[in-house]
């Protein structure tokens, strides 16, 4: 059960003009649920993504990111299967991708560089090409600007509860939507997350623009986030704009317009990375882990992600055991080269547990089993070194995580 996520309803979840989605039963892997998904762009949309930065990327990554760089301005469609990665496939994975967006291509009556294709679930496995070109007809034909909660759950995998946000903003005197989906449970590590997310909005904006606030969006959310450090094939964030608002179009990331739409947009995808680290597989605790006092961003992360990855520190979490020296030594092995030890402040909630590289001779371990026992938790370590902060989100790991990814191909 997800760690204090909100089960989502459909009437949760705002239409997005002009931008539709339909939904398919295709059977890629399992009979009987909704596992293919179409979303149907306007002509002019506006189209920024982020990917994994895993060298050995499924071939739908390969295929959307050559289409965002020659035919960015022209996409028109996306194809999403769950069930199968189409990663570790080779010249037939890559050869099954373009058919795929041959196939939708035909049906919209458009080119197949006007589609991007996305693929999660098993990977080493072939795709099974001819179920998912079934299921396209039927996706198209009940395509609806109102389908994203069935959408939010076709694209799941392992996740136990679908991840989906809106919002509206005001800008210029025009309401603007912004609803998003994702998926993500195990194989969660920066850069991105065995993640799949889309974002739609109807704002009027340019490409380049969206595309820049796309990335820092990303790096402030996707990419602070662990549950298992280990980097998928197929992470793929995109945000799409209609641009059916009649707002002044977003030219500039620094006109007052984009300030106001980027933190809405960061928003909702905060809101969707923290959601995938609560359904983390077998979480049952949120924990945010604060590091400060750095000299750069860069040590702030290592020390963070040397806290987030670590077993030894997640499956202390998960006992309630306030075993707090296996932090210290995340943080000592982290590659901060002059890290001065001496330094170092420890916090769990509003406990101070180590000070001065030392256990705070006040702590007591009752007050650390306190905190441990709840179910969301803040470490908080000072490197005393500068000024400088980030964070970055995680979860425990029980023995359920194990179970479920030994038993995913079963």
């Amino acid at each position: 059960m997800a760690v204090n996520l909100p089960l989502i309803q459909a009437l949760d979840l705002k239409p997005v003009s002009d931008i539709r989605v339909g939904i398919a039963q295709a059977g890629v892997r399992k009979a009987n649920r909704d596992d293919l998904t179409v979303m149907l762009l306007p002509e002019g949309a506006s189209v920024a993504g982020v990917f994994t930065t895993n060298r050995f990327c499924a071939a739908p990554v390969q295929i959307c990111q050559d289409v965002l760089k020659s035919h960015r301005a022209s996409v028109r469609a996306l194809v999403i299967n769950t069930g199968n990665a189409n990663a570790g496939t080779g010249a037939e994975g890559m050869s099954n991708a373009k058919a795929c967006c041959t196939r939708l291509a035909e049906h919209l009556d458009l080119q197949a560089s006007q589609i991007l294709p996305f693929s999660t679930g098993v990977i080493m496995e072939p795709l099974p090409v001819d179920r998912v070109m079934a299921g396209m007809p039927v996706a198209i034909e009940n395509a609806s600007e109102n389908n994203w909660y069935r959408a939010a759950h076709a694209i799941m995998t392992t996740d136990t509860q679908a991840k989906a946000k809106s919002v509206q903003v005001m800008i210029d005197g025009h309401v603007i939507t912004i609803t998003g989906i994702s998926k993500g449970a195990g194989m969660i590590r920066p850069n991105m997350a065995t993640m799949l997310g889309y974002i739609a909005t109807d704002a009027n904006i340019d490409a380049e623009v969206l595309q820049a606030m796309t990335s820092d969006i990303a790096n402030a959310s996707f990419n602070r986030i662990s549950v298992d450090g280990d980097t998928s094939t197929n992470d793929s964030f995109m945000v799409m704009a209609s641009n059916a608002s009649k707002m002044p179009r977003i030219t500039s990331l620094q006109a007052m317009s984009a300030v106001v739409f980027k933190s809405a947009l960061l928003e909702v995808a905060q809101y969707l990375a923290h959601s995938i680290v609560r359904d983390g597989e077998g979480a049952t605790k949120f924990i945010t882990v604060t590091i400060e006092g750095g000299k750069t961003t860069e040590e702030c992360l290592k020390a963070g992600y040397a806290i987030a990855h670590s077993p030894l520190v997640k499956t202390a979490f998960f006992a309630s055991d306030p075993n707090l020296g296996r932090i210290l030594a995340a943080v000592g092995y982290a590659g901060i080269a002059d890290l001065d030890q001496n330094k170092i402040d420890l916090y769990l909630d509003d406990v101070c547990v180590a000070k001065n590289g030392g256990r705070n001779p006040d702590y007591q371990e009752a007050d650390g089993q306190r905190v441990m026992k709840k179910s969301e938790i803040t470490v908080r370590v000072n490197l005393g070194r500068g000024t400088i902060s980030d964070t970055v989100w995680t979860c425990d790991l029980s023995h359920e995580y194990v179970t479920i990814n030994a038993d995913y191909r079963s």
